[in-house]
């Protein structure tokens, strides 16, 4: 296994620092005034190439999961709320369509969704359904040309700037748990859909959205991959997408490492500098060793990824590792700046608050574990 990051990769990374630097830097306090990101924010990420796919022949053709985590670990030393939103746009939205959409579907979407044209997300937690994701309630009736879908979805990322999501539904609720849910391409503007923003305070500036559909037509043509297969369907794209929001989570983690080091190398306190009080010098130790190996796991993850081999418990311990890790770094870094991180404009702030976050996206932590023992005991144990 080579860890030599590929030349072509570096330069992608640095043109994609240059990027943010501009683009995103400057508009971020505005941004988390307003809570919201502008749509035009993605056009132009995906005028740079930066929206998960590159073109080839005319084209767009997906990146690997290295080349898109490398970039989502920077953003998540920036802005982990602006780097989940473009975590859902490419990982969840758009890769649910080049998984288990039809050719017509992913002509339509695919390209516009590369360039920042047309915005996707995933519907699929509920006010009694989020880990078990077989509980869901919503309900898809079939009609004449297509079915009606009634329920609400508690806790969409994008859900209020994305133009379609990727809804799952009851559509055979005499069928066994692994058959009775279907998933459909839902238009925001249909009829029937009502947007609430929530008042969350981690991922900022991206949304949280309450969807509620009330007899929302959804024409055949819209049905995702196989009816009956919704469950399977959506479990994939979480686990595809474990491995972007550990690159995301690495981030928050040294984000908040490189905000404590640097703060601590400059403040002042009983006559020393903070970092040459050895007990703080040990932690960074610590800490810096934790972030090296729980980034040559994930690299390790998405080298497997990349090669075609099974990556699902790769997956479920990057984001095991780098959740815990985040939850201590964030602390620790937030500590260091004192009464000073619990004001919101401070930017060390956000990162103890998003990695609480990051522990809540595709699975809680228990879930990790339980899919990690179960992947441990079909491998024989250790």
């Amino acid at each position: 296994m080579d860890f030599h990051v590929p030349a072509a990769y570096v330069e992608y990374v640095e043109s994609f620092k240059k990027f943010v630097a501009e683009h995103l830097a400057p508009n971020l306090s505005a941004w988390y005034s307003a809570g919201e990101i502008p749509r035009d924010f993605f056009r132009e990420l995906g005028s740079g190439g930066f929206l998960g796919f590159d073109v080839e022949n005319g084209s767009p053709r997906e990146q690997t999961v290295f080349k898109q985590s490398l970039l989502q670990e920077h953003l998540g030393t920036i802005s982990p709320g602006v780097g989940v939103a473009v975590l859902v746009q490419i990982s969840l939205g758009t890769k649910g369509v080049l998984l288990f959409g039809n050719e017509k579907q992913k002509s339509a979407l695919i390209p516009p969704a590369s360039r920042g044209e047309v915005l996707l997300c995933v519907g699929n937690t509920e006010p009694t359904a989020g880990s078990d994701v077989a509980g869901i309630a919503s309900k898809a009736e079939r009609v004449d040309g297509g079915w009606v879908l009634n329920g609400t979805k508690s806790y969409v990322t994008n859900g209020y700037i994305s133009d379609f999501a990727l809804m799952t539904a009851v559509s055979d609720p005499e069928a066994p748990r692994n058959g009775r849910l279907s998933m459909y391409l839902v238009d925001l503007i249909s009829k029937g859909i009502t947007r609430t923003p929530l008042n969350k305070k981690v991922w900022i500036p991206s949304d949280l959205t309450r969807i509620q559909m009330k007899n929302v037509f959804v024409p055949e043509e819209n049905l995702v991959g196989a009816p009956g297969r919704g469950l399977q369907q959506v479990l994939e794209i979480f686990t595809n997408s474990r491995i972007t929001i550990s690159a995301l989570t690495l981030g928050t983690a040294a984000g908040a490492f490189r905000a404590g080091v640097d703060h601590a190398n400059r403040r002042s306190i009983f006559g020393r500098k903070v970092i040459d009080f050895q007990a703080k010098s040990f932690e960074a130790a610590d800490f810096y060793s934790k972030i090296e190996a729980a980034r040559m796991v994930l690299w390790k993850t998405c080298w497997e990824k990349d090669s075609g081999m099974d990556f699902k418990l790769g997956a479920s311990i990057s984001k095991y590792l780098t959740v815990n890790l985040a939850r201590e770094v964030g602390i620790w870094a937030a500590d260091l700046f004192g009464g000073a991180s619990v004001v919101f404009e401070h930017p060390i702030h956000k990162f103890p608050m998003d990695a609480w976050a990051s522990s809540l996206g595709e699975g809680t932590q228990d879930v990790q574990k339980l899919i990690i023992f179960r992947e441990m005991m079909k491998r024989g144990g250790v």
